[in-house]
């Protein structure tokens, strides 16, 4: 399909559990709305088996919700800085489980074991390919990319310390819902990193306190499309695969004194022309004190 075939997509669910793929009028669709749907996203980029629908639960803007997340590592120069790393050459990737995708607004339960293993934040620019590649270049994968949302990387930090894990990333990242993503997917038609009328900004905020907040041209230190590039090489990347790109200087554990996230804590990451991912993290068992 063409990016023109929407500007900004969601999908959802009724209260009958049925889902459906909407064209939106803005980035915040509005439960309880009726809009004309289509059952699936192949339907709605042809335009047919339009029926009409009302959206009862917002579920991740993805046209599949079955494959891995891959994930960016010190892509800010901010963040970089705050966890006192040198900048990489390249693009530092790994995945999350597709069992880690979570939707907007959804209340994110946290078990003991997660919530006892400094639970963080991490507001994140997030891309969706449009279709299979392998070994492309920068140059060509913006035609590579379906559209942009939001993310929030949730990662257990004490599992990236070099004493408990190696240093990894996958394991700290990769538990059930730790990856919400959303509310909309907006085309590159309307929405460019690098290119717009005013920067565009990422602000993160934990109760209503801002966190995270810097201009993504400014601080982003490989763009999309050299992230995309750079997966692909060697590597088949299927169609409707959600990238995050990295996150700013801000996250809970290097801050002083350090934070983490708490029972109840509400979450928001909001960028300029995406809208605002909101979530609710729920601590199920309770927390354990580790340190």
């Amino acid at each position: 399909m063409t990016t023109a075939a929407y500007k900004y997509l969601c999908q959802f669910e009724t209260e009958t559990g049925e889902r459906f793929f909407a064209k939106c009028d803005s980035t915040e669709p509005t439960i309880g709305d009726s809009v004309s749907a289509y059952p699936s996203f192949e339907d709605l980029a042809e335009d047919r088996n339009a029926t009409t629908a009302t959206i009862a639960k917002l579920l991740p803007p993805l046209p599949r919700m079955d494959l891995p997340i891959y994930c960016v590592g010190l892509n800010y120069r901010s963040h970089a800085k705050e966890a006192r790393l040198n900048v990489p050459a390249n693009p530092p990737v790994w995945t999350k489980p597709a069992a880690a995708l979570s939707s907007p607004y959804e209340t994110i339960p946290v078990s003991r074991f997660c919530a006892s293993h400094l639970p963080d934040w991490e507001g994140e620019l997030v891309f969706v390919t449009a279709r299979e590649c392998r070994d492309i270049t920068p140059e060509d994968a913006p035609s590579y990319i379906l559209g942009y949302t939001i993310g929030n990387d949730l990662s257990c930090r004490f599992f990236q310390l070099p004493e408990q894990s190696g240093g990894q990333f996958f394991y700290a990242k990769a538990f059930d819902k730790f990856a919400p993503i959303g509310p909309v997917l907006v085309s590159p038609d309307v929405f460019k990193v690098r290119d717009r009328e005013g920067p565009a900004t990422l602000v993160t905020r934990v109760n209503g306190v801002v966190k995270q907040d810097t201009v993504l041209e400014r601080d982003m230190i490989f763009p999309p499309e050299r992230v995309l590039s750079w997966m692909s090489q060697s590597t088949t990347i299927p169609a409707y695969t959600v990238v995050m790109t990295g996150t700013p200087a801000g996250v809970g554990i290097f801050q002083k004194p350090r934070q983490t996230l708490k029972d109840g804590d509400k979450i928001e990451v909001e960028i300029t022309g995406l809208g605002t991912l909101k979530n609710e993290v729920r601590f199920e068992g309770g927390q354990e004190s580790i340190m």
